[in-house]
């Protein structure tokens, strides 16, 4: 059993980064930046914001936090996010997610221009991703297909089963693993026999957000595990994955923490950075 370490793959992908924009730097080019809009005071989006901002800080982009307060109103919101992505210095726009319940998290997203959402979540993006053309690939699914690439594991005609079908992971994902000519079974919570399905998957990956739910029978021997959940347990962070039962019958498993959530914020700062590409250059390299 191999530990698919996602602190060190996003070392490497940030470190790409970095390399990739010093190089503009030299030849004189502007500043790369980022811009955050945060609404309220949720503590994890405050980890979450500052772990960005220190991946930023690393690979030499500019960071921009525009801090709301909680009673912010949608229209407040829409006209900073307006602002925001018609500064030209500006090259990358993310709303933090969740927003306030007040709030509609689609609405303001959905106000990001395709060519600075480098969040991946607007239609134009997710539709982009539908179709097999280039955009911008949502953070999380991004920093997976990378960690998985960067151990070799072989995804071309493997069978890869995802529980969970969110906008932000399960959907997106979906759509790139069968652009890597994976085939592809989404589950949810109205799938019948799902250990059945589960215990078919070359690759098998949970993002569903309940401690303990993949458990040992639910895996086939030699299955390549991606554990998306974050769960708080006994002032613990744990993930979907029964991970001592089920670490003993796989080939790869991601740890929690230390899997996919580094290469969440490590893909953030490839993204912005290819964003930051296509403004001065109108391409991708």
């Amino acid at each position: 059993m191999v530990i698919l370490d996602g602190k060190k793959a996003a070392l490497d992908l940030k470190e790409e980064v970095r390399v990739r924009l010093a190089n503009y730097y030299k030849k004189g080019a502007p500043q790369c930046n980022l811009a955050i809009i945060m609404v309220g005071d949720n503590p994890a989006s405050e980890v979450y914001v500052r772990n960005k901002a220190k991946a930023c800080e690393a690979v030499g982009i500019g960071g921009k936090l525009i801090k709301l307060n909680e009673n912010t109103t949608q229209e407040e919101l829409e006209k900073y996010i307006k602002a925001v992505t018609k500064d030209p210095k500006v090259h990358g726009v993310m709303v933090q997610l969740p927003l306030p319940s007040h709030l509609d998290e689609d609405r303001a997203t959905e106000l990001v221009p395709p060519e600075k959402d480098v969040d991946g979540f607007t239609t134009a993006s997710l539709g982009k991703l539908a179709v097999g053309k280039q955009g911008f690939l949502s953070c999380t699914p991004g920093g997976i297909i990378y960690l998985l690439k960067k151990y070799k594991i072989v995804l071309a005609g493997k069978h890869a089963v995802i529980i969970g079908r969110s906008k932000i992971v399960g959907k997106p994902l979906a759509l790139a693993l069968l652009n890597e000519n994976c085939t592809v079974t989404v589950c949810h919570s109205r799938t019948k026999n799902l250990a059945k399905i589960t215990s078919k998957a070359d690759i098998l990956i949970s993002a569903v957000g309940k401690a303990g739910f993949i458990t040992a029978d639910m895996v086939n021997l030699s299955a390549v595990v991606v554990d998306v959940g974050i769960n708080r347990i006994d002032n613990k962070i744990v993930g979907d994955v029964d991970y001592n039962s089920v670490s003993k019958k796989t080939s790869f498993i991601t740890p929690v923490p230390g899997g996919v959530g580094p290469m969440t914020v490590a893909y953030l700062m490839k993204n912005t950075f290819l964003a930051y590409q296509k403004s001065l250059n109108g391409k991708y390299d």
